[in-house]
């Protein structure tokens, strides 16, 4: 079982900014290759899911990895809290219409995994309706799959302190403010709480193994993101039509 306390969030020892900045952007060139043949070869659909506490770097991670590739064959979409349309649906209802067709990465900023973690922090579902949606969201990712649509799913880990930092940086710094709400404060109390959640969500929903990429630093963030999406890129045997 993954325990996340036992999970540096730093970059391993020896690691060196500069060094991984520089292959960040040979990596990126390569992406841009790899996306280009990604959506002329039209066989496979890939679905980046970026989970993690506030501040983890999500949006950060968009910016910095995604945008070497060509507009025409990438999208974004975040989850947010649920509007009052979408709460009189089931759950899934609002994830079905952003599923990428063949050709298409798509990469969700958050997912359909808040519909687990929100309702278990906040107590809002009883454990059988919980392990119903842990149920839902496994055969999910299992029908994807036997769909050709493949998934890459990255957990974004930052310590309670460098989440505290960030939050102050949302408080203190003009470009940042927008991104402030007073809820930020609040979870990074329940930093242990939020953990337990999702070590118990990495066990649950397997499926699909999940990746923990250590987050305290930006740099190293950006680089593991991008060199995981180009290595399993360069293991679909991708090709251009004949």
């Amino acid at each position: 079982m993954i325990s996340l306390t036992d999970i540096s969030p730093n970059p391993p020892e020896g690691c060196q900014k500069e060094e991984c900045n520089i292959e960040l952007l040979a990596f990126k060139k390569k992406l841009f290759d790899l996306q280009n043949i990604f959506y002329a070869d039209h066989r496979f659909s890939l679905l980046v899911v970026l989970q993690g506490m506030d501040t983890s770097g999500k949006d950060g991670t968009i910016r910095n990895v995604m945008t070497c590739m060509n507009p025409m064959g990438i999208r974004v979409h975040s989850f947010k809290k649920p509007t009052e349309e979408e709460k009189r649906h089931d759950f899934l209802w609002r994830v079905y219409p952003h599923i990428p067709p063949k050709g298409i990465i798509e990469v969700f900023n958050r997912s359909y995994y808040e519909d687990i973690i929100v309702p278990k922090i906040k107590n809002e579902l009883s454990e059988d309706r919980l392990k119903h949606r842990i149920n839902l969201v496994n055969g999910l990712e299992d029908h994807l799959l036997h769909n050709n649509i493949h998934i890459l799913k990255f957990y974004l880990h930052i310590s309670s302190e460098e989440q505290l930092k960030r939050i102050e940086e949302r408080q203190t710094k003009p470009h940042k403010m927008w991104k402030y709400d007073e809820e930020d404060i609040h979870a990074s109390k329940r930093w242990n709480e939020y953990a337990s959640i999702y070590e118990e969500v990495f066990e649950k929903c397997k499926v699909v193994p999940w990746k923990i990429i250590p987050a305290n630093k930006r740099w190293y963030r950006n680089y593991l993101v991008a060199k995981e999406i180009k290595e399993y890129l360069e293991g679909l045997d991708l090709r251009y039509p004949r």
